[in-house]
């Protein structure tokens, strides 16, 4: 359905191939995972399937690529739409009406099918996402998850024979997530859907591959095979992976049912070892002895228009704490967040950051008090390159020049200074966007799902930065659908719910006794309450 004929992807100014000589071909009927370190590639291969590349990013594509029979060399995007259907890794960007509804109508109506036929699929694939409850809502006030849900369920509508989908759970709820991938199946086996996926989150979708392509770093091959073969040689992998490689589980298991039916020896030999460290002695250092409050609502209440976004929400945050936001989309998390930095006022209650309040606090003030990245990084940015965006930051920050440059490299090395941001990827965006912020080293920092479209590696270094500023004082809230990330670097979740706060305390009190927010390493050694692959090493060390 898919064949790739050594292809190569050249950017205009750049001096390497972003994808060089890559032979691949994906069957009908198959779901294949893009899998790989950021910037191998993987978003520059999902367009030139879909005619994006080169039509409308430029660039130079050498070799051949066909779907279903057309070459996209010669055929644009609009002549592969009833065929391929795209969904990138910005929602935003694929919209084009204002409602959930006329959204998922658009596609269908572009392709002149009957009215009969588009409402019928319309309701569908409303019952199929979940969406039904938000049908007559203007996409512009749903969250991010949601709008994911909504760019998902645009490109199915029309029942392309081929779908294209980049990052397709990074703001995803883990529910919402394995619905969402549940569906994906089912068209994959009923339908003979051909979907082509890239996607970091490997413990999501591993399970979901008939094949995994695993990109290749400069100088590398191309892997290709079943997910278990992959997986055994892959610099990538899910912390299931990583136990099994640990435990030297033979063949390694990819779900967490065959692990925890193959980690019976290990949950022996964990049960004469230490329990795992209180997780307030987490990362370098010890959180500070007199903790100071950083930040305090109390009944907060907020009003967006007819949706009660945040209702009773009573919360402190001291120093040296590291506060995990957590719940479905749309439970309040971002507008938390917004509110905590003065872009939303409250409808009651009250919410004070650093002592001071603010909605009512001037922008240059606020700054030094407390620090957001936000859900969507190009809200940050407004200059040409990196260059000026790292330098903009040292001066508004007061910073030495070249402080936001060096905490870029740390976090994500090999982004040229010369590279306009919109041409990073989502990740690479996403982390610029967090070096701008941590430049500025508030007190308070605030971060929106800060792991969506980053590696392993990178999220590595993330949890490694963030655990110093811990360390240092700093306080840190994160909303985050990433439940890995929670087990291994917070010391506390607040799991919110329609706008309330449900449950509150101990990461491993709150995260061990969810189903849907347990880390893989937590669901495969219970009732032990073991969360990461990095504890359990430590233990058998």
């Amino acid at each position: 359905m898919i064949r790739f004929e050594n292809v190569s992807v050249t950017y205009d100014g750049a001096p390497h191939p972003t994808v060089h000589g890559i032979h691949l071909h994906v069957p009908e009927g198959e779901l294949m995972l893009l899998a790989g370190p950021s910037g191998v590639g993987k978003s520059t291969l999902l367009g030139a399937v879909s005619g994006l590349v080169p039509h409308f990013t430029g660039g130079t594509l050498a070799g051949r690529v066909t779907v279903a029979g057309r070459d996209t060399r010669t055929h644009k995007p609009r002549e592969l739409a009833d065929v391929v259907g795209t969904v990138g890794q910005d929602p935003l960007a694929h919209f084009v009406t204002d409602t959930v509804e006329d959204e998922l109508a658009y596609g269908m109506e572009s392709l002149g099918l009957t009215p009969p036929v588009m409402r019928r699929r319309v309701e569908e694939t409303l019952d199929l996402l979940g969406l039904a409850d938000l049908r007559d809502r203007p996409i512009s006030t749903l969250s991010g998850g949601q709008q994911q849900r909504v760019a998902i369920g645009s490109v199915l509508t029309p029942h392309p024979r081929v779908l294209v989908l980049d990052e397709p759970t990074s703001a995803l709820d883990p529910a919402a997530a394995e619905e969402v991938l549940s569906v994906l199946q089912r068209l994959v086996h009923d339908l003979g859907t051909t979907v082509l996926m890239a996607e970091h989150r490997l413990e999501r979708v591993i399970q979901y591959a008939d094949q995994v392509a695993l990109l290749p770093s400069p100088g590398e091959p191309l892997v290709v095979g079943t997910p278990a073969e992959v997986m055994a040689v892959s610099p990538v992998y899910p912390p299931v992976v990583g136990l099994g490689r640990l435990a030297g589980w033979d063949p390694l298991p990819l779900t967490v049912r065959n692990a925890r039916r193959a980690a019976g020896s290990l949950r022996a030999q964990l049960s004469e070892k230490t329990a795992p460290p209180a997780i307030e002695a987490r990362g370098p250092g010890q959180r500070p002895a007199t903790a100071t409050t950083l930040a305090a609502t109390k009944n907060l209440g907020v009003r967006r228009g007819r949706i009660e976004a945040l209702r009773h929400i009573t919360l402190t945050v001291t120093t040296g704490e590291v506060l995990a936001l957590m719940g479905r989309n749309g439970a309040g998390k971002s507008t938390l967040l917004s509110t905590l930095v003065g872009l939303i006022k409250p409808t009651s209650g009250t919410v004070t950051v650093g002592g001071a309040t603010p909605h009512k606090t001037t922008p240059r003030d606020l700054i030094r008090k407390v620090g957001l990245v936000p859900q969507e990084p190009r809200d940050l940015l407004c200059a040409d390159t990196v260059a000026a965006e790292c330098t903009a930051a040292d001066k508004d920050a007061a910073a030495a020049p070249g402080t936001c440059r060096g905490l870029l490299t740390d976090l994500l090395p090999g982004i040229a200074d010369a590279t306009h941001p919109r041409d990073l990827s989502e990740g690479q965006r996403l982390t610029l966007a967090l070096a701008i912020v941590l430049t500025a080293a508030p007190p308070l920092l605030l971060l929106d799902e800060p792991t969506r479209g980053l590696d392993y590696a990178a999220k590595s270094r993330l949890v490694a930065i963030l655990r110093n500023l811990a360390a240092e004082g700093h306080a840190i809230v994160m909303a985050t659908h990433d439940v890995e990330l929670a087990a291994e670097l917070t010391h506390r979740v607040a799991i919110l719910a329609d706008g309330e706060i449900v449950a509150d305390g101990p990461t491993p009190d709150i995260v061990t006794s969810s189903p849907s927010f347990a880390p893989q390493v937590a669901k495969i050694l219970a009732p032990q309450r073991w969360l990461t692959v990095s504890e359990v090493e430590k233990a058998l060390a």
